[in-house]
């Protein structure tokens, strides 16, 4: 089982026939007009209902609807965030310990959603802690946030109990059971802060079980055989198995990483890394070992984790970006690096595939440039599209002080918009 949709009552959107929000799909249609594609085609795009009706070359397809030109621009799957804290977005430059009033929290939630949005995550999976401290009304304010969000993204929510063993994790077995009925898309948490770590696992499946949910569970993984007794007890759920960020595991001698790999890789649980740095359910820094997981088969998608909070006061929520480390860090091809953050994040997440075909869904990014290499490096100007219509854009102008080297090299120069249109777009 695949997460579970958004529900559907009225949110920002277009307005219906009686005025009021309309949360489906653009019916109206969409006519993308010479859009680059990462294999050199340069074509025109034509959305309806939420889904890629016809895929041309430029000037072959015509539309009832809207027009877009995407001269100068690649057009991509939409990425997604496999991993986000939505619940502690935006927090760091808070006084004092986090705030978990239900109305903070939906604010924030909201935020991070939509400057992730902006980046091009169509989709994000939030974890959301429960527990003594929260209850669930960091729960119910993400889930809030998540209503109001509907047609411009889709926001997901991981339950996220600190203890499940022992008489101490009763209450958090409890309150797991209870997040699912409000609407949690998925069970997790991280089983290194139980007593019982592998009871904690156990519990977190078990509910699984019940409710028919999908998986995604914080671990470090430093410890090679606490991750194989978690994949051994994963290998048998069929609604989908997520771990992460296992940063620990890199840190693991060689022979020992390679047989928890193997591990991971025969359960078939997949794995969300974070480039840019850690998360709130996990103190420690380092990345998965993103290449040996792939050479073992493991599905490996990559998110952002910490979004601005105490675990990562500068984290940006780019997909690009962590796509753009996976390259240049470690040595990932561009277009693997973007994968990560797209088809195998959609994947992890049970979402349908994406591609620049007929009848595939409209989750699309747009980012100026004509080459994918390019894109992760500089890709500033952007053009997100969900269910079908354009949820947001980004645009960036570069402009350089009127010299003699600006003059010669014909640059975009200041004072020169209204004759010239502007400066160069990046």
């Amino acid at each position: 089982m695949t997460d579970s949709p958004p529900p559907q009552p009225p949110s920002p959107g277009s307005p219906g026939p009686s005025g009021s929000s309309d949360d489906s799909p653009d019916n109206t249609g969409l006519l993308l007009c010479g859009a680059r594609l990462t294999d050199g085609r340069t074509v025109d795009v034509r959305l309806g209902g939420g889904r890629i009706e016809a895929v041309g070359t430029a000037g072959s397809l015509t539309g009832n609807g809207a027009r877009v030109d995407l001269s100068g621009y690649l057009l991509l799957p939409a990425p997604v965030e496999p991993h986000a804290h939505g619940d502690t977005a935006l927090s760091a430059d808070g006084d004092g310990p986090v705030s978990y009033d239900p109305e903070e929290v939906q604010r924030r939630a909201t935020e991070a959603t939509l400057l992730q949005l902006g980046h091009g995550a169509t989709a994000v999976r939030s974890h959301v802690r429960i527990g003594e401290m929260e209850g669930l009304g960091s729960l119910e304010a993400v889930l809030q946030a998540r209503r109001s969000l509907v047609g411009l993204a889709d926001l997901r929510t991981v339950a996220m109990p600190r203890l499940l063993t022992g008489a101490a994790g009763a209450n958090g077995l409890a309150m797991l059971r209870d997040a699912v009925k409000m609407g949690a898309s998925a069970v997790g948490g991280c089983p290194d802060l139980d007593p019982d770590p592998i009871g904690y696992v156990e519990a977190v499946l078990e509910v699984a079980a019940e409710h028919g949910c999908p998986v995604d569970l914080h671990t470090d993984g430093a410890d090679p055989a606490r991750l194989g007794r978690l994949a051994a007890a994963a290998g048998g759920v069929r609604t989908g198995v997520v771990v992460g960020p296992l940063g620990g595991l890199a840190r693991l001698p060689g022979e020992a990483a390679r047989r928890a790999v193997d591990g991971l890789a025969a359960a078939g649980v997949a794995v969300a890394c974070l480039p840019q740095g850690g998360c709130a359910g996990v103190d420690a820094r380092g990345v998965a070992p993103v290449r040996l997981l792939r050479a073992a088969g493991v599905r490996v998608a990559a998110g952002s984790g910490a979004l601005r909070d105490v675990s990562n006061p500068v984290g940006r929520g780019d997909p690009l970006e962590a796509a753009y480390l996976l390259a240049s860090r470690y040595g990932l091809r561009p277009e693997d690096a973007y994968a990560a953050v797209s088809s195998a994040a959609r994947a992890a997440l049970g979402l349908p595939e994406v591609r620049l075909e007929a009848g595939f869904p409209a989750e699309l990014l747009a980012v100026r440039g004509d080459r994918l290499a390019g894109a992760l490096s500089l890709a500033y100007s952007r053009i997100v599209v969900h269910r079908g219509r354009v949820v947001a854009r980004t645009s960036a102008v570069r402009e350089y002080c009127d010299s003699a080297a600006a003059v010669a090299l014909d640059l975009p120069r200041q004072g020169r918009a209204a004759k010239h249109g502007g400066g160069g777009p990046a």
